[in-house]
């Protein structure tokens, strides 16, 4: 039998338009599934959209799930360089601060060390001392052990090795040798570096005597409201209740004090702003809903999650918290802050804020505002509510996940139906071409056939001359 190379070479009929024809309407069918799969993929994003607002409502409503936040203080310092920050025991008021002193760290230099040819690491004579001994104005001793034949430098990263040593080592070259510098670790008199003395033998030095070479450590002196205050930190803390007072950038003059007025006030600001943060949040997760349930009649578009029953589901549950309020207590409702709830069918149901109201209880009234949002504990207040209530619509069990995954399986299962679909159109496809060459060989045979006799009937009407 013949064969063809090419569709409608043998009928001479456009057998290729027309199995492209018959390819576009089998393809059609997989438009349905196409559209299927787009509209679940539009779902899941959708659905992520949803997710984030969410949880940047959930972020909003921890943070005023937090009893310090209405418990917070602010402080504001005139005068001198002393700074001040605030706990959460502090309480409002105005305190002058006079310094006259500063604490500092005590010091102490050994005698100048000669006769080692100006190296420190020399081995020195120990005179039979086997330990140098620590002495400190208001603390016990510490020993130091010392190996034989130890050097200066040896005897510095002793002592420096020891966490108890209370003091820093250093070796100074003063021109004409080298000396053992120890400086104490913490300021204050009491941990001031008195003196040292080496244990089992005279040792190969002894502290130096001329001036400057020991310098006292000091304990800051100030007064709070005229009360005297020592303190051998300059991070003084306790002489204002919740307040720790930083003197370490003051220099004060022989004989001069630093004065400064620390005021302590109650931080109205970040409780307006985590509240504001919290209307906004939801505010804005009420647009995300809006927009993705939304329906324009003049277009014809919908938004994904039109009609979606886990949309009404969250909004639902979050409405029901909201409506509830808090525990009992001086404030039930949101109402009685100054926040509403819109209402009706042409509105949009966001939050609304009476500012006036909202600020007189947060000047006046914080603990009310902290026991109606954050409770007695944790899942107490109405912000606890919010946070548990959307944890739970947020978990790997919860409505939103379910959701999700249930559009993710419904693309899976489109997918697969697709590539049966495609395998099955291919199938069709591939019959209609063999058949369509089958019909062209036949066409091919038939028209030869038509030729011959053609030629044969003429040859014989030449013949009997007709």
């Amino acid at each position: 039998m013949a064969t063809i190379t090419s569709l409608g070479v043998g009928s001479g009929l456009d057998l290729t338009g027309l199995l492209d024809q018959l390819q576009d309407a089998e393809r059609g069918k997989l438009a349905p599934i196409t559209q299927q799969k787009a509209d679940q993929q539009a779902k899941i994003s959708a659905y992520g959209q949803l997710q984030t607002s969410l949880n940047a409502f959930n972020d909003a409503v921890a943070k005023i799930n937090d009893p310090k936040l209405y418990q917070s203080l602010s402080s504001s310092v005139r005068g001198d360089d002393i700074k001040a920050a605030t706990s959460a025991s502090a309480l409002p008021g105005s305190y002058r601060v006079e310094v006259s002193q500063v604490a500092t760290y005590g010091s102490l230099a050994s005698e100048s060390i000669t006769g080692i040819d100006n190296k420190p690491s020399d081995a020195l004579e120990l005179n039979g001392a086997t330990a140098i001994t620590l002495n400190f104005v208001g603390s016990d001793s510490v020993d130091i052990e010392l190996d034989a034949n130890s050097s200066l430098n040896d005897i510095r990263d002793a002592i420096n090795a020891n966490k108890d040593a209370g003091v820093n080592a250093t070796i100074i070259n003063d021109g004409e040798g080298y000396r053992l510098a120890l400086s104490s670790k913490a300021t204050g008199e009491d941990a001031s570096i008195d003196s040292f003395e080496f244990v089992g033998g005279e040792g190969p030095f002894g502290e130096a005597t001329e001036a400057g070479a020991k310098q006292q450590g000091q304990d800051a002196s100030l007064t709070v409201n005229g009360i005297a205050i020592t303190s051998a930190s300059n991070q003084v803390e306790g002489a204002i209740q919740g307040v720790t007072l930083n003197l370490n950038e003051l220099s004060i003059a022989e004989g001069e004090k630093a004065t400064s007025t620390v005021n302590i006030e109650r931080d109205t600001l970040k409780q307006r702003e985590a509240i504001n943060d919290f209307v906004d949040a939801y505010n804005d997760l009420k647009d995300t809903t809006n927009g993705l349930t939304s329906f324009n009649a003049e277009s014809g578009t919908a938004g994904e999650l039109l009609g979606d029953r886990t949309v009404r589901t969250i909004e639902s549950r979050l409405r029901s918290v909201l409506t509830g309020g808090g525990e009992d207590g001086e404030l039930s409702t949101l109402s009685q802050l100054g926040i509403t709830l819109e209402a009706g069918t042409t509105l949009s149901g966001k939050l609304q804020v009476d500012d006036e109201k909202l600020d007189n209880l947060i000047a006046n009234d914080p603990q009310a505002l902290s026991a109606f949002f954050a409770g007695d504990n944790k899942d107490g207040g109405l912000a606890g509510k919010l946070n548990s209530s959307i944890d739970q619509m947020t978990s790997s069990n919860g409505v939103l996940k379910g959701a999700i995954t249930g559009a993710e399986n419904n693309v899976k299962s489109l997918d697969e139906r697709y590539a049966r679909m495609e395998k099955s159109i291919e199938g069709t496809l591939s019959r209609y071409r063999t058949q369509f060459s089958q019909l062209d060989v036949m066409m091919a045979q038939m028209n030869s056939t038509s030729s011959y006799l053609t030629q044969q009937f003429d040859a014989m009407n030449a013949q009997l001359g007709r």
